[in-house]
């Protein structure tokens, strides 16, 4: 067998680092994670929080249910990103789907509901979609076009 049969026989064999395989694992648990909470808009499994919630917080989200269709159409877009991310479809869109979400989830228990520790959900989500959002930057160079023109 002659050297160029041999795949890859021409560059130096170098052991694969492990962590090609971070990007991986966290598409696949922010993919979990908003899959759950978008069918959980659906049929709900998820219990309610134990503490109760502030008045404004409340009103906010009976102000979505009661649209008809706000809460299910927030639900089915984390239903969405989340699916996509876990089967690595479109990634980088499923990823701006997901930001002004995120945005609305920490402002949520920011400024409606700001118990200890109820942001902390939201915080890792976030900081797992900024880190895919890195990792993915490369996809959203042309939208950071100033002054862009039609083809």
């Amino acid at each position: 067998m002659t050297a160029s049969a041999i795949p890859n026989a021409d560059q130096t064999s170098k052991p694969k680092s492990a962590t090609r395989f971070i990007p991986v694992i966290v598409r696949i648990l922010l993919g979990l994670g908003f899959t759950a909470f978008g069918l959980n808009a659906f049929i709900p499994f998820m219990g309610q929080g134990k503490a109760e919630m502030p008045q404004a917080a409340m009103d906010f989200a009976g102000a979505m249910m009661k649209t008809g269709y706000m809460f299910k159409l927030v639900g089915g877009t984390q239903l969405l990103a989340g699916v996509l991310l876990l089967f690595n479809l479109f990634a980088p869109l499923a990823l701006v789907l997901l930001m002004p979400v995120l945005v609305n989830i920490i402002a949520f228990h920011l400024f409606l509901s700001p118990a200890p520790g109820a942001s902390a959900p939201g915080i890792v989500l976030m900081v797992l979609e900024l880190y895919l959002a890195w990792v993915y930057r490369d996809y959203y160079r042309a939208l950071f076009v100033m002054r862009a023109r039609p083809h």
